[in-house]
C-alpha cells in the first residue's frame, strides 16, 4: 500500500542571546556547513529546508521556514511581530555560558504572546566545548521539565544532533499532541 503524502509549511523562529550558535545551527542544518567567523545577525534572516516526516501511514513533507532571529536588546520592540505565526520555535542556549539559560524565560514570555499554540525545543548548543561546559544535565532538564519541552545537546560546528533537533521539532510540528504517534 502506497503511503499517502502531506505537504505543509510552518514558520519556525529561532530565539536565544547573541552569538549563542542559533545562524551556526541553522547554517549547519540547511547547507551543512560551519563558519568560525561570528557575524551577528541584524532585524532577522528566514531560510528554507523541506524535511520528510512520517505520520502514521502518512508521509508529510514538511517545510520549515527557518527565521533566525538576532539576539540582541534593541531588537526586542520587533521581535513580538516577527513571531506572529510561527508554529514552534528552537530556543538556544550556549552549554559555555549559563546566562544564556537565565534568558529563556524572556524568550518564552514573548513567544506566548506572539503564538501561544507554539512548539519548542531546547538546544544546547556549544556540546563540542566540553572543556568549557557550565551548564549540567540537570539544569538542562530542569527548564525541560518546566516547560514541557524536549532538549537536545547540538554542535553546530561538528554537526552533532543538528539533524535530530530539527527532526524532532518537525515530528512535533506535524504529529498530534507534540509527536506522539
Amino acid at each position: 500500500m502506497e503511503q499517502a503524502l502531506r505537504k505543509i509549511h510552518r514558520k519556525v523562529c529561532l530565539l536565544g542571546d547573541f552569538a549563542v550558535g542559533k545562524t551556526s545551527l541553522v547554517r549547519r542544518f540547511v547547507y551543512n556547513r560551519f563558519a568560525d567567523k561570528y557575524v551577528s545577525t541584524i532585524g532577522v534572516k528566514v531560510n528554507r529546508k523541506t524535511v520528510m516526516i512520517a505520520s502514521g501511514s502518512e508521509l508529510v513533507e514538511l517545510t520549515m521556514m527557518l527565521w533566525d532571529l538576532a539576539g540582541s536588546e534593541e531588537f526586542d520592540r520587533m521581535r513580538r511581530s516577527y513571531l506572529r505565526g510561527a508554529a514552534g520555535a528552537i530556543w538556544v542556549c550556549d552549554l559555555t555560558r549559563p546566562a544564556t539559560l537565565d534568558s529563556l524565560q524572556i524568550y518564552a514570555d514573548i513567544l506566548f504572546a506572539a503564538t501561544p499554540g507554539a512548539q519548542l525545543v531546547l538546544a544546547a548548543n556549544k556540546c563540542d566545548l566540553a572543556e568549557d561546559v557550565r551548564i549540567l544535565p540537570s539544569q538542562l532538564e530542569a527548564i525541560a521539565d518546566n516547560y514541557g519541552l524536549p532538549f537536545v545537546v547540538t554542535s553546530a560546528k561538528t554537526g552533532d544532533q543538528v539533524e535530530g533537533l530539527f527532526q524532532r521539532l518537525g515530528k512535533m510540528l506535524v504529529l498530534p499532541q507534540g509527536g506522539a504517534e
